[in-house]
């Protein structure tokens, strides 16, 4: 792999900026840090630009949208994960877990059968991608059904983050049965008798949840995949997913909630399109707020990709923080939760997944991305 010697940057330390410097990556790894001299490696001028480590997305479900654009319109799996893979790239995103949802809905994507051929054509895919690709397969605790489809997931090592959500009425996101009819008839188009159907089938089928939510975490743990929790609506559901073997929370309802995981070590994750509208879409806290108060660890794409390079550099304006502690957000700290300790900060010997930020009139854009080394995204603006 050829050397590169990037030079003139604003470079992101986890704890410190350095203006004007310099980084040396031999073999796809950071080999130095403002060296003497690039050692005869082909110099990249990064000037008036602010390098970052490449930023790791552990929630990003924009793939299924990418395979099924609208309902029942189905892409071929490959054309899909090439089109999501070149999305991550541009907007510097260099590890990226695709969140699939096994929930036997039997609609669209979100049928299990269908998700597990989608993981598996991520993890066909990835040899070829531009960056680092991962499934996060999202276990909906209430479909007795997938959890033998995602042990066959995890024996074949095609499953990277597993979480488990409850999507029933009263839970989470959906506080009540209209909320959850509501968010059906919308995405999905049903009629009052399917919705009908599919809300009695979801009710009925939470019998041996905790047995399914056990044997899974239990797998999960012995081939070290971490596992996550979703919408955490309250400070005793945390615990009890907490001792159950959950490290990460997912979208907090609450601060309360949020503050409840990360006393006991959890790793909090909050969504990038929330920092840039201002809200929740389902009226949960605020992730400025949770940046605010502390109890935020982790960025993620949630349903977009380019949200997270530009909430990073708002966050400093926005919630008082430095530019280092906004960038945390979507690499080291992310990189720990998930067990990643070859990426998530540019360091001597960590992997060069590397994104350098150019201001384009008040926005903050890649301009040029690296993974593992090799340069896989360039944009030229006129002005940054």
């Amino acid at each position: 792999m050829n050397p590169l010697y990037l030079t003139g940057a604003r470079v992101v330390l986890p704890d410190a900026v350095l203006e004007d410097a310099a980084v040396l990556i031999e073999d796809g790894v950071i080999a130095a840090i403002n060296p003497e001299s690039g050692h005869g490696a082909p110099v990249v001028d990064l000037s008036g630009k602010t390098l970052i480590p490449g930023m790791i997305d552990l929630h990003c479900d924009a793939l299924e949208k990418e395979v099924e654009p609208r309902p029942n319109v189905h892409f071929p799996l490959d054309f899909a994960c090439a089109q999501a893979d070149k999305r991550n790239a541009a907007a510097g995103v260099t590890t990226v877990f695709h969140a699939l949802s096994f929930a036997n809905e039997e609609l669209g994507v979100r049928n299990n059968a269908f998700a597990a051929a989608v993981a598996r054509a991520v993890h066909a895919w990835n040899p070829h991608g531009l960056v680092d690709n991962r499934v996060h397969c999202r276990y909906e605790v209430t479909d007795p059904s997938a959890p033998d489809i995602l042990l066959e997931l995890m024996a074949a090592g095609e499953m990277h983050l597993l979480s488990v959500m409850d999507h029933s009425p009263g839970q989470g996101q959906f506080r009540d049965i209209a909320a959850f009819r509501d968010y059906l008839a919308r995405t999905y188009k049903k009629s009052e008798a399917e919705l009908d159907i599919l809300m009695e089938n979801k009710l009925a089928q939470a019998e041996g949840a905790m047995a399914r939510i056990r044997r899974l975490i239990d797998a999960a743990q012995a081939q070290g995949i971490r596992v996550a929790s979703h919408d955490d609506d309250t400070p005793e559901k945390v615990e009890t997913l907490h001792a159950l073997g959950v490290g990460i929370s997912e979208f907090p309802i609450n601060l309360e909630s949020a503050r409840a995981a990360r006393e006991r070590g959890m790793s909090t994750v909050f969504g990038a399109p929330n920092i840039l509208r201002g809200k929740s879409q389902s009226g949960a806290v605020r992730a400025l707020d949770a940046v605010k108060a502390g109890v935020a660890d982790c960025l993620c794409a949630d349903y977009h990709p380019a949200a997270l390079i530009v909430a990073v550099f708002r966050l400093p304006e926005l919630a008082a923080i430095t530019l280092a502690d906004a960038v945390r957000l979507v690499s080291i700290n992310p990189a720990r939760a998930a067990g990643l300790t070859d990426r998530g900060e540019i360091a001597v010997g960590k992997r060069a997944d590397l994104v350098a930020v150019s201001d384009v009139n008040g926005l903050a854009q890649a301009s040029s991305v690296f993974s593992a080394g090799k340069p896989v995204f360039e944009a030229r603006f006129d002005h940054g």
